[in-house]
């Protein structure tokens, strides 16, 4: 997610704030057009006799004849046997007519079809406690019985009436609900933050903005035929997890010295989980939470590297903690209670079980929670790895074959992960809670991806004693398992991982297995030709353009955005059968553009009703339709950020093409107008994020986050969700939940 955080009593140029887009990785492993340079040659020797037996036997499925144009002649190779075996599905078709561009402070949906909002931030789960009151006023301890910020990621979980988990059931669920972070002044305070000289002096406001992270659950019903889901006020399944929850840690890191804090000082625990992004989900009924920006959070002290040893001073520069750094937050500045003071990532007793040096890093995990059983602890997994997840998106669950899971790293070059389990799927573990996920989560091998240049990828292992991950390795000593998971942005630099442009949002087509990423953009991307300076990269296959935008701002003036712009959206199919191979074909699906765009730009043929900016979320549904949000920037002086549907193809039904930039590309066929539709557009200044269907596929939520972030309490922006039903409010904005349904009770898209 793309939200940059500097309070105002923060100096802009000084180097305290966080941009969770900042750039961390300096690793000096080689870049794919470096690794690959002998095979960048000509595209028809590249296409028809520049590969290697292996990639050739990869590349099988990958038809190199355009579909939908722009595409090389080149001959199509022999179709492999796909990943998966490929049901016979009906026919998908898109049943809608696409939503124009705009820029209204409404959510915009097509004919045929209405919104209603199901909750947003400071709404009660419980009786007892007030409405929100568009003022600030409740409490701080009310939001652990409130609904939180910033709403992001979230997952719809069919509830039976015996309270288990039920997957085919629509007219009642448990929705799960990330809440990323607290969105500027608006909503929570009654004036905003108060702080002086760079101290949070209001104790009570720090603690409400603990609350307002984490996940809220909640029960959902329909009432009567054709009506929306609402919200089951009251419900004992109905819970906020928060910065503050106490949590389970398990998998190779459990009773690390990394762990060790005076919270746990043996390693075990840890307290709450921050900046939720995306999201996954469990076949056997749990939800997967995951740790993004959790840097806003966190401060570290000056002249704390004086106090650490070498290898601690590594690791906390590639993950981006250097010392003397302030958060944007100020969190750590509000008191001496634990509450507080553990968001300093600082060295103050004897060992590490005396502070909170290691606090850093119990967070930048994979968070499993029950949301059928409340009383169940949250559990960190951190055999997946610790970076700044984005999600974490299961592929279709297989009896006799281990569970899988995609993982991306949002941030400026950082690399796509696969998780594969030692345990083999059994569907008599479904409604097992976190003791499945014991069995499936915190024993298992973790990837990372290298995408060739020919289109071919590999996943290679970060397992310690292999590939160099060990103690004598140069560049960070491996101890062991627990320092490869907590470290796996220095195990991927080692094992020269391919840097990407910010994956975000991933997803696996039931229909035939094929994986999705969303790489919403990259400001560091340069040319070909040019010479890299600072973070930049060159492009390179996978991430092929560097183009420069203009971008009308708000008083008419205008500026330019470099790089790679508009984004792009990856997608591989794993070799042989099944998701947990050790190799893959690959392509891009779609590049985001304008649709007036130059041609090396809108290489996807995006027109007036499917061209989008940044794709961020990312969704399939069992139908197989994919759903594509935005979190964007760079297209916003034309239109809100919005909710795509498409009908996806597969790996390898377009061409070979050459991208701004200079950089040769595999691409998917182009977007038609019965491919790729606009859905929806959302209310100003936000972003268009979080979805779920039930399985009907009669009802859609989705979220809108931060609406009006560009405001301020004094001269508001937007005045949604109140805008939606009332044209004249003026009330503040706040994130939400939408339930989108058909007036005449028809499945969503189609």
């Amino acid at each position: 997610m793309n939200h940059s955080f500097t309070p105002a009593a923060t100096p802009a140029d000084e180097p305290n704030g966080y941009d969770d887009n900042e750039i961390v990785n300096h690793s000096a492993n080689a870049h794919m057009n470096d690794l690959l340079a002998a095979r960048l040659v000509s595209r028809r020797q590249a296409l028809r006799g520049g590969v290697s037996v292996t990639a050739g036997a990869l590349l099988g499925g990958l038809s190199l004849t355009a579909c939908g144009g722009s595409g090389d002649d080149d001959a199509p190779a022999t179709p492999a046997t796909p990943a998966t075996p490929v049901d016979t599905p009906k026919a998908l078709a898109l049943g809608f007519t696409a939503v124009a561009k705009n820029r209204n402070d409404l959510v915009t949906v097509p004919a045929g079809y209405q919104v209603s909002v199901l909750h947003a931030l400071g709404d009660p789960l419980h009786w007892g406690d007030a409405s929100w009151a568009d003022n600030g006023s409740e409490s701080a301890d009310s939001y652990n019985r409130r609904i939180g910020d910033g709403h992001d990621g979230m997952h719809y979980f069919g509830l039976s009436e015996a309270g288990a988990y039920q997957a085919d059931r629509s007219d009642r669920g448990l929705l799960c609900v990330n809440h990323e972070y607290v969105v500027g002044p608006y909503a929570l305070h009654p004036n905003g933050r108060t702080i002086v000289d760079n101290v949070r002096t209001v104790p009570a406001e720090v603690e409400k903005e603990i609350y307002a992270h984490g996940v809220s659950i909640c029960e959902v019903r329909r009432g009567a035929a054709g009506t929306a889901m609402s919200l089951v006020r009251g419900s004992r399944y109905n819970r906020r997890v928060t910065s503050a929850t106490e949590m389970d840690i398990a998998g190779p890191a459990r009773g690390s010295a990394l762990m060790a804090t005076k919270f746990s000082p043996t390693g075990v625990k840890a307290r709450g989980t921050n900046n939720n992004c995306a999201n996954g989900y469990t076949p056997w009924g749990t939800y997967l939470t995951c740790e993004e920006n959790y840097l806003n959070v966190l401060a570290r002290a000056a002249n704390d590297d004086a106090l650490r040893t070498p290898k601690e001073i590594v690791a906390l520069a590639r993950y981006g903690l250097p010392q003397n750094r302030r958060s944007p937050y100020l969190w750590d500045t509000a008191g001496s209670d634990d509450l507080f003071a553990r968001w300093s990532s600082s060295v103050t007793g004897a060992s590490a079980s005396a502070d909170y040096r290691n606090v850093f890093n119990t967070f930048g995990w994979v968070v499993e929670i029950d949301p059928f059983n409340p009383d169940a602890t949250p559990v960190k997994r951190t055999a997946l790895g610790r970076f700044n997840h984005e999600g974490a998106w299961p592929a279709p669950a297989v009896a006799g074959q281990p569970i899988v899971i995609y993982m991306g790293d949002d941030s400026r070059g950082e690399y796509i992960y696969k998780f594969v389990s030692k345990a083999p799927w059994d569907a008599k573990d479904v409604g097992g809670g976190v003791a499945a996920g014991a069995k499936y989560l915190d024993e298992g091998t973790l990837y990372v991806a290298r995408f060739n240049a020919d289109g071919s990828g590999q996943w290679l292992e970060l397992t310690h004693g292999k590939n160099g991950l060990t103690a004598a390795n140069a560049t960070y000593a491996f101890a062991d398992q627990a320092d490869v998971v907590t470290h796996a942005r220095l195990a991927a630099d080692v094992l020269g991982a391919t840097k990407m442009d910010r994956p975000e949002w991933g997803g696996v087509n039931p229909l035939n297995g094929e994986a999705y990423m969303t790489l919403t953009n990259n400001s560091n991307r340069v040319a070909a030709t040019a010479t890299p300076s600072g973070s930049q990269v060159k492009v390179d296959a996978a991430n092929p353009r560097a183009y420069t935008d203009t971008y009308a701002n708000a008083d008419g003036s205008t500026r330019n955005s470099a790089g790679n712009v508009n984004g792009h959206i990856i997608r591989w199919r794993e070799a042989g059968t099944g998701n947990a191979a050790a190799s893959f074909a690959w392509d891009v699906y779609l590049f985001g553009a304008q649709s007036d765009a130059a041609a090396d730009v809108n290489l996807s043929g995006l027109t007036a009703v499917n061209d989008f900016s940044s794709p961020d979320g990312l969704h399939f549904d069992e139908r197989g339709l994919l759903w594509i949000q935005t979190d964007d920037g760079a297209y916003t002086d034309v239109t809100n950020c919005m909710m795509l549907a498409a009908v996806p193809g597969r790996v390898g039904d377009g061409g070979s093409a050459t991208a701004a930039g200079g950089a040769v590309t595999r691409k998917g066929a182009n977007a038609t107008e019965q491919t790729v539709r606009r859905f929806l557009v959302g209310p100003v200044e936000c972003e268009i994020t979080g979805i779920a269907l039930t399985p009907d596929h009669k009802t859609l939520f989705f979220n809108v986050q931060h609406p009006g972030e560009d405001g301020t309490l004094a001269a508001p922006t937007s005045h949604w969700p109140d805008r939606q039903t009332n044209a004249a409010s003026t009330r503040r904005p706040r994130s939400a939940t939408v339930v989108v349904t058909r007036t005449d009770g028809g499945e969503i898209g189609i």
